[in-house]
């Protein structure tokens, strides 16, 4: 189905309360903010889109990431989704707008929520934001938080080694918790006092971040700030779900590797059910 007619049929009838949320990422670590979405919001319906078979999206051009990006967004559209989440740093970064031109629904993604909430977070504006390599060199962030407030100080850390520690499972290991020391001495040394998590894999990070940094240093979880930020436009819009009937969820990937249920069910912190795979 084209952009056109899915745009057509939202049209006619408007978003519907019932519908569910849609909620796309590269990989599993999106799944952080399901959560924070099952949290915040319980009876609320989501589908999630996982492109298991061709992460990482990291290494790839700008080009074919936005290929990929659009050719999911009109996936979770023929859902009927109501609002589209970008859980993906790396999407977000490339082709969130491209997006928000196709859809005819909302598009609310990681980025712009993790700068709302770091500015709300710092009271020096003096913030740190840790990410992926390819995150970290797109400056979204720095981009967002500017647009923002101009005046606000930014020190960025690419962090490479936290997101294969966190999907092997060491999430409170002297490995994990060395490498994260040595990543933010710099950004430490700019006397940050707001840090943001810049990748979603990070807050299953979030206590031995918290450790490391201190006390004084507000983390800014961009799964929790999705969550929040989406409560807010449901309310906006009238959106809520009427129904306080339990959820349904669905899981969409384009591959089921050997532990995608184990990181999986980790990073949702249930059971992985309703997994289904789509062929492309």
């Amino acid at each position: 189905m084209t952009s056109t007619i899915i745009t057509r049929i939202h049209e006619a009838s408007g978003p519907d309360p019932r519908s569910p949320i849609g909620v796309f990422d590269s990989g599993v670590g999106g799944l952080t903010v399901v959560r924070a979405l099952m949290e915040r919001l319980p009876f609320e319906s989501i589908h999630y889109f996982g492109d298991t078979a061709r992460v990482p999206y990291g290494v790839k051009s700008v080009q074919t990431i936005a290929h990929y990006t659009t050719q999911i967004a009109e996936f979770l559209l023929e859902k009927r989704v109501k609002v589209l989440i970008i859980a993906c740093n790396t999407m977000a970064a490339v082709a969130a707008q491209v997006v928000r031109d196709l859809s005819p629904t909302p598009v609310l993604d990681v980025i712009e929520a993790g700068a709302l909430s770091a500015l709300a977070a710092t009271h020096t504006r003096r913030i740190g934001v840790i990410g992926t390599p390819t995150t970290i060199n797109s400056n979204a962030y720095a981009r967002a938080i500017h647009n923002l407030s101009p005046d606000a100080r930014l020190t960025s850390q690419a962090c490479a080694l936290l997101v294969p520690l966190v999907e092997e499972g060491w999430l409170d290991h002297p490995v994990t918790r060395m490498t994260a020391q040595e990543y933010l001495k710099p950004v430490l040394a700019e006397k940050v006092d707001s840090l943001v998590l810049g990748c979603t894999h990070y807050p299953l990070l979030k206590p031995l971040l918290q450790d490391v940094v201190g006390p004084d240093i507000q983390l800014v979880d961009s799964a929790e700030a999705m969550a929040e930020q989406t409560a807010d436009l449901l309310t906006e819009l009238h959106l809520h779900n009427p129904d306080r009937t339990p959820p349904d969820y669905h899981f969409w990937v384009t591959d089921v590797p050997l532990r995608f249920q184990t990181i999986g069910e980790r990073f949702l912190g249930r059971t992985l059910s309703n997994v289904h795979v789509v062929a492309w």
